[in-house]
């Protein structure tokens, strides 16, 4: 029987607050020193900011964007919101001004919170466009005088807490009548999803779609209060937002890095015990231990791939025998002292438990974890489900799926293969769509997830694919992508790849190399390290040819690569090519090379291998 949430999120964090006020809630870096904020302080803070949102005109159920990245105000800011009954409408750092002003005119935004003055020259391009704005709140920084409009008032987070301080008292009663009067049906969040096709939608999440998600959520992957991570992934994303979410209701401890680039300094210092990641992450983290070994010299090499063949061999007899010997125990011993112990480090050396999703992980990568000696939890959901449908635990995991339903969710495969998902978790639907949101949740309560998949003898979930995005072939022949790129990726000068072969004779790719890989190896060739000339070069072209081979061979004649063409440039979300959780916009590449795309499929079909 599904539970039945009857808490708000503003109501579990004030039970927190009571329960642990001088623990640690967040911790951030300025100059060489971690700042850090306890719960009380958290509290004060966001009563103040709430009174402030009251004092501006803020009415429950209206809707406050939020345009910054992680940081502490992140936090402060969404919870006072939510503490006035309006709904938090977060956006990406990373989207241009029409972007902005797409979400800010379809949520129909009253307030907005901005992280500095390089966000809010991109409203201030576009804020004429969105006359229904009234109020700005700078994070940091002051406002730039060639940039204020008198349409609307500008201030910074100091003016706005003043405001709120002022505000504390006179607006205290209308507060705590909001605080009573909170349900769990409404609206607590609009997330847009990432867009890979058409314009977003923003999908309604309410108290008990959140709530009942991160609650389920907390005992699965054994949250403690003495945990922390550190938060990097977007806040602007459900994955990290309901992370934070079950974060805070353990009374847990949130560190945020100084930005991506930084992850691995910040890894080392905070050392944390949990560590919520993408597979994008995670497999440069592979990569760079590989590459790492293949350049030691090769006394290190060699002890590096015994280590792994140990541990799989130690693997393979807990499977088989249920223990192990004490001579393979010994040997893995020696092998986490020499090699496993270092890799670890790397992460701060403490982890418990890694949590992956917003994107398949291949198997390659989930393996390289496990023998290293690092739970690795593979997940899965969209934002429309708040996010989590499935997860792998401590207790119940298997290495190529993402884990079992959790609790309260039910979960079916449609006879075309699509996955189906009902609970308390699904949205109330598309803000403003109510076309979409029938088409997304049908007369039964299934949400339709658009994405293609099966559930073992055990009810573990595997995905294949998205069912949007499965290349249907000219001879009817029906191709996943996601298998082939994930595979592309695991070949270390390869840093993106783009399968292709829709209403297509054979399958083709555009591909990124992996340049700090290659050139080296081009050095050695004496070829150009230029990207530009690397990717024309016909030894270039050849390593690559065999990588490909190498990485696909396992996949059928039919899906075996028969062309591809090397970019001298990522694919970013500056560009167009990545939604901000880094997933392919298709759409997009397909647009932007065309050319190539048309060169790849103008030459006669190449033989099959």
């Amino acid at each position: 029987m599904t539970e039945l949430h009857t808490d708000t999120l503003p109501a579990i964090f004030r039970r927190t607050v009571r329960r642990a006020p001088d623990s640690v809630a967040m911790a951030h870096k300025e100059g060489d020193q971690w700042q850090t904020i306890t719960y009380r302080s958290f509290l004060e803070t966001v009563d103040t900011l709430a009174a402030g949102l009251v004092d501006i005109g803020i009415l429950v159920h209206d809707r406050v964007c939020l345009l910054s990245a992680n940081r502490p105000e992140w936090l402060l800011a969404d919870q006072a919101i939510l503490a006035t009954g309006a709904a938090n409408v977060p956006i990406y750092p990373t989207l241009t001004p029409s972007q902005i002003r797409y979400l800010l005119k379809d949520s129909g935004a009253r307030a907005l919170f901005v992280s500095d003055a390089v966000q809010y020259a991109k409203v201030a391009e576009i804020a004429a466009e969105v006359p229904q704005l009234t109020h700005i709140i700078l994070m940091s920084g002051e406002v730039p005088t060639d940039q204020a409009s008198p349409d609307r008032v500008v201030e910074t987070w100091a003016a706005f807490m003043e405001r709120g301080r002022t505000a504390l008292e006179r607006t205290r009663e209308e507060r705590e009548q909001r605080l009573g009067q909170i349900t769990v049906e409404d609206t607590a969040s609009i997330i847009y999803t990432s867009g890979t096709t058409g314009d977003p939608k923003g999908a309604m999440l309410t108290h008990r779609n959140l709530v009942s998600n991160h609650q389920t959520i907390i005992p699965i992957v054994d949250i403690r209060p003495e945990d922390s991570n550190l938060s990097f992934l977007p806040l602007s994303h459900v994955f990290e937002r309901v992370v934070y979410y079950a974060f805070v209701a353990a009374g847990a401890r949130i560190n945020f890095a100084e930005s991506i680039e930084k992850v691995r300094d910040n890894l080392a210092e905070v050392r944390p015990s949990f560590l919520v990641s993408v597979p994008r992450v995670l497999e440069k983290i592979r990569a760079g231990a590989l590459d790492k070994a293949e350049k030691s010299p090769p006394l290190r090499r060699k002890i590096f791939h015994w280590a792994f063949s140990v541990a799989r061999s130690a693997r393979l007899d807990r499977e088989r025998l249920g223990g192990l010997s004490p001579w393979t125990t010994g040997q893995l011993l020696v092998a986490d002292k020499l090699v496993f112990s270092k890799i670890r480090a790397v992460l701060g050396g403490r982890l418990r438990y890694c949590v992956s999703g917003g994107a398949p992980l291949s198997k390659e990568v989930a393996e390289f974890f496990e023998l290293v000696g690092i739970v690795l939890l593979e997940g899965y959901g969209l934002t429309e489900t708040s996010p989590v449908i499935a997860c792998n635990t401590p207790l119940a995991r298997r290495l190529g799926t993402v884990g079992k339903p959790i609790p309260g969710v039910e979960v079916r495969i449609a006879e075309d293969g699509e996955i189906l998902a009902r609970g308390p978790n699904i949205m109330k639907g598309y803000f403003n769509k109510p076309e979409d949101t029938a088409k997304a949740i049908d007369a039964e309560g299934w949400f339709h997830t658009g994405d293609i998949g099966a559930l073992d003898e055990d009810g573990f979930l595997k995905i294949t694919d998205r069912k949007k995005e499965i290349l249907v072939m000219s001879n009817g022949k029906n191709v996943a992508p996601a298998p082939l790129e994930n595979a592309l990726l695991l070949s270390p000068y390869i840093a993106q790849a783009c399968v292709l072969g829709d209403n297509r004779n054979f399958i083709a790719a555009l591909l990124v190399p992996n340049f700090a890989n290659l050139a080296p190896w081009a050095e050695k060739k004496g070829i150009s390290t230029e990207p530009a000339q690397m990717v024309e070069h016909p030894e270039i072209q050849a390593l690559i040819r065999t990588e490909v081979q190498r990485q696909t061979q396992s996949f059928a004649r039919f899906e075996q690569i028969r062309q591809f063409t090397l970019l001298p440039g990522e694919f970013s979300i500056e560009s167009g090519e990545l939604t901000p959780k880094l997933s392919l916009k298709r759409r997009v590449i397909l647009e932007r090379h065309a050319a190539a795309i048309n060169r790849m499929y103008a030459a006669p079909a190449p033989a099959e291998a």
